[in-house]
């Protein structure tokens, strides 16, 4: 008799898969690709990314798993750090907790992304970033940093260069249920749910295809 096919665990059983996926790092590489390539015409400045950081909102600070306090933002929990390509299309993301500051969680974050993405040459960042990092880039990690700015004297809203590709892709994020809010216990959860999110949105667009 042939052996019985591999099935994913019963719904009663959670998310048992998710301690599995989470190490793992490139899930949804592949259909990132594919939705890269639909719109390669629209890519105009290669080998350039940008990046930022969100803390999530409304979480609940008794839940268990690895938190912190942020005394310079006033927040507690966890911060979430993505790297998206120009078209807004997720690159690499960590989520560690609020004790840590923006520049030291950032060298994870570019660590990775210079080890999965070799050729790229040129990082764009937020205000939150500027200072040592940027010579440590430089000098360790041979790479350029430029950071974005907002301008001087401005009031209410304003459109900033490069960086709303980052905010309209946490923008896409919050819409899904499970992001809105830090529901998990684990960062690694978190970060496999971000996975998940832009792989069902990438899904739609090839979907939508002719």
């Amino acid at each position: 008799m042939a052996p019985a096919p591999h099935r994913f665990s019963a719904p009663p059983d959670r998310l048992p898969l998710f301690p599995d996926l989470a190490p793992c790092g490139c899930l949804g590489a592949d259909a990132r690709h594919a939705a890269w390539g639909s719109a390669r015409g629209l890519r105009s400045h290669a080998g350039a990314e940008c990046r930022d950081h969100r803390q999530p909102d409304g979480e609940d600070h008794g839940k268990r798993g690895p938190r912190g306090y942020d005394g310079g933002k006033r927040i507690r929990g966890r911060k979430r750090h993505i790297v998206v390509d120009v078209l807004g299309l997720l690159l690499v993301v960590i989520v560690h907790a609020a004790g840590i500051q923006d520049r030291d969680g950032a060298k994870e974050v570019l660590r990775t992304l210079v080890t999965r993405l070799p050729g790229l040459a040129l990082i764009w960042a937020d205000g939150g970033y500027a200072g040592k990092l940027v010579t440590w880039v430089a000098t360790v990690l041979q790479r350029a940093v430029v950071i974005v700015k907002r301008p001087r004297h401005t009031q209410g809203f304003q459109v900033v260069q490069w960086r709303w590709i980052v905010e309209r892709t946490f923008g896409w994020l919050n819409r899904s249920r499970r992001l809105s809010k830090d529901f998990e216990a684990l960062p690694e959860t978190t970060e496999t749910w971000i996975r998940i999110a832009m792989i069902y949105l990438m899904v739609r667009r090839l979907a939508a295809r002719p």
